[in-house]
């Protein structure tokens, strides 16, 4: 371990499943460098009995505390322990959910998990998933013309992870894989609504990413797989396929796989005949940039 980084207790406490307090404490720390937070995750506290469980860790380990409760008794307790333990307490949503209030001029409902209800956008959401899953690398290619956008590459470029990023998204995503010498899905040139992107990576870093995944698998590496002129002549001629169809071309060689979808979203509703769902996505990226 590095002895330069420093190393903190990091207490993130929901009363949902905490995936909101994750990502934002997350991005918030990554803008240190050398730190390391030793994170204590206390999701689904609803109750008082919860909520002591939850004061005896911070009090085994004081350290920075970040939390989004919403009912009232809860918070007092959290915060009033917090000031006699002499650590930060932090209510991340406030600030937020204070200036909607007074924008709308009205009360915020306080209720536990609300974001996660089981509406319309929810299963739109998990029915992308399910989508996703049944069309990844090439397969069901049958029913393509249901999906928002088709994504085309080479082995390792993000495919399949950007398809269940935006599946998340309530995107309905398909994957199929550029193999040289392999034909394409005739579905694939039947299409008209999907929008279909090309992604395409510097061959160096490929191989290097191509050769971990081989070590991986305890597989050598003495393969056309990572063969350095092998690979840029497959780069190449993905490339070529997709300017021959005019297809829209990401390069993912220094993108996450969020950019890399953001970028997608915006392409989707550039053409104005994307899904309902990724416009409206789009709509929320724009308003929480």
């Amino acid at each position: 371990m590095n002895s330069s980084l420093k190393q903190f207790h990091l207490h993130l406490v929901s009363d949902a499943t905490g995936e909101t307090i994750n990502s934002v404490a997350r991005a918030c720390v990554a803008q240190f460098d050398q730190v390391q937070p030793i994170e204590h995750f206390w999701n689904l506290v609803r109750t008082t009995r919860q909520l002591e469980m939850v004061i005896e860790g911070i009090k085994d380990n004081p350290g920075l505390v970040m939390f989004t409760l919403v009912d009232e008794k809860l918070r007092r307790r959290l915060q009033e322990t917090c000031r006699e333990l002499q650590v930060p307490c932090i209510p991340v949503l406030d600030p937020l959910i204070n200036a909607l209030a007074a924008y709308l001029g009205l009360e915020s409902q306080s209720q536990p998990g609300r974001q996660h209800m089981l509406d319309a956008e929810y299963f739109g959401r998990m029915d992308a998933m399910d989508f996703a899953l049944a069309h990844d690398d090439g397969q069901s290619t049958w029913d393509l013309h249901e999906a928002d956008v088709i994504l085309m590459g080479v082995s390792r470029t993000s495919k399949t992870p950007t398809c269940i990023y935006l599946a998340n998204r309530g995107i309905k995503a398909a994957n199929v894989p550029f193999v040289p010498g392999c034909p394409l899905p005739p579905e694939l040139s039947q299409v008209t609504r999907p929008l279909i992107v090309g992604l395409t990576k510097d061959p160096d870093r490929l191989i290097q990413i191509r050769r971990n995944r081989l070590k991986l698998l305890n597989q050598t590496d003495d393969t056309s797989y990572v063969d350095p002129e092998i690979v840029r002549q497959e780069v190449t001629e993905a490339r070529r396929l997709y300017s021959k169809h005019g297809w829209a071309v990401i390069d993912v060689s220094r993108r996450s796989i969020e950019e890399t979808a953001a970028e997608i979203m915006m392409l989707l509703a550039r053409r104005q005949t994307g899904s309902p769902a990724a416009r409206a996505v789009l709509e929320r990226e724009k308003e929480n940039p």
